[in-house]
């Protein structure tokens, strides 16, 4: 009886097919080996993530425009915000997350730990700055506010047309252009305008918009209490109505400094010229441009008056005026202003 052959022996005593069963079973092993220091390595990557930061106090971060994932880690860890930039680095990178960071002033709490940096960088409330532009400002003074403004960036390309600008409290982020809060503005005004002009009163004294601006400008600097302006609105649309002269002193200051302050009171001889474009003592009708940027209430003053007989106002001494409907009453006012200045020298 013939015997069937027998798997080829190796030195140490193992055929082929058990060393191939051996080795199989070596990398298997490595396999798992690695495997296993993979998801330590991931584990123990995620556990620094979320640990505690290094940080003590509350602390204000600023993320430039610009900024990739690699600086924004690098200033976290000299800031002393984050342990170990490269940890911030190689988890976010795995996330998918590096495109995810914005740029903007953010707030970092005392002891905060990378994951919540990432989510506060990524998804976290903006800082955001006020920069008030006052009512009655011209656009010239507007520019100068936003160039000396530290939070804004950048320069401004042209000085805008005077009035075309509406004054309130802007909330920016720092490195915000200073261009783009004036484009702000305008556009802020035309959208106030195209929401008030379509529901103004009937039979106004003029017809375009911008004659509006150029009242409303000049009810700006009439009076700085915004109870008065409704009352200083319908004054200058009664005299318009019947053809008498606004007779404004801010118009005529705005002849002699474009709106920056005279320091001093005016002089009769600048009253009484009629070569000033801008004296309303001479000038019939509205001044060749506004004198200001008037603020939203002014110009809902002039498009909606109240209804009123009055024609003349004056200082009252309190810092608001006394109106008139009769010239004798307005001439008992102005005698009573005079007065109180007399009282004051």
């Amino acid at each position: 009886m013939s015997q069937e052959p027998q798997p080829e022996k190796t030195r140490k005593g193992f055929n082929v097919v058990q060393l191939l069963v051996i080795a199989f079973m070596v990398l298997i092993g490595l396999a798992l080996a690695a495997g296993g220091a993979v998801i330590g390595g991931y584990a123990w990557l995620g556990y620094q993530f979320e640990a505690e930061g290094p940080s003590q106090n509350d602390t204000i971060y600023l993320s430039e425009r610009g900024k990739g994932l690699i600086a924004i880690a690098s200033d976290l860890e000299g800031e002393g915000l984050i342990s170990d930039a490269r940890i911030f680095r190689l988890k976010i990178t795995l996330e998918g997350g590096e495109r995810s960071l914005r740029a903007g002033e953010f707030a970092i709490p005392a002891g905060a730990s990378m994951a919540e940096i990432y989510r506060i960088l990524r998804e976290g409330d903006i800082i955001q700055h006020p920069i008030t532009l006052a009512e009655g400002l011209t656009s010239a003074m507007i520019v100068r506010i936003l160039n000396e403004a530290e939070v804004l960036t950048g320069e401004i390309s042209d000085i805008p047309a005077e009035g075309t600008l509406l004054p309130e409290t802007y909330m920016v982020d720092r490195g915000t252009a200073r261009q783009s809060v004036l484009n702000r503005m305008q556009a802020a005004q035309s959208a106030l305008l195209d929401e008030l002009w379509d529901a103004r009163a009937e039979d106004l004294p003029f017809t375009t918009r911008e004659e509006a601006i150029i009242l409303a400008s000049i009810v700006e600097k009439e009076t700085g209490l915004a109870e008065e302006r409704p009352l200083v609105a319908a004054v200058f649309v009664n005299r318009l109505r019947r053809g008498m002269r606004l007779e404004s002193d801010p118009t005529i200051i705005y002849g002699i400094t474009q709106g920056e302050p005279l320091g001093r009171g005016l002089r009769r001889s600048e009253l009484d010229n009629a070569a000033n474009p801008y004296n309303t003592y001479h000038v019939v009708g509205l001044t060749p441009t506004p004198i200001a940027n008037p603020g939203a209430e002014a110009i809902a003053a002039v498009l909606n008056p109240p209804q009123s007989d009055y024609l003349f106002f004056v200082a009252d001494g309190t810092g608001g005026h006394a109106f008139a409907a009769r010239y004798n009453e307005h001439l008992r006012n102005v005698r009573e202003w005079r007065r109180i200045e007399r009282q004051r020298r």
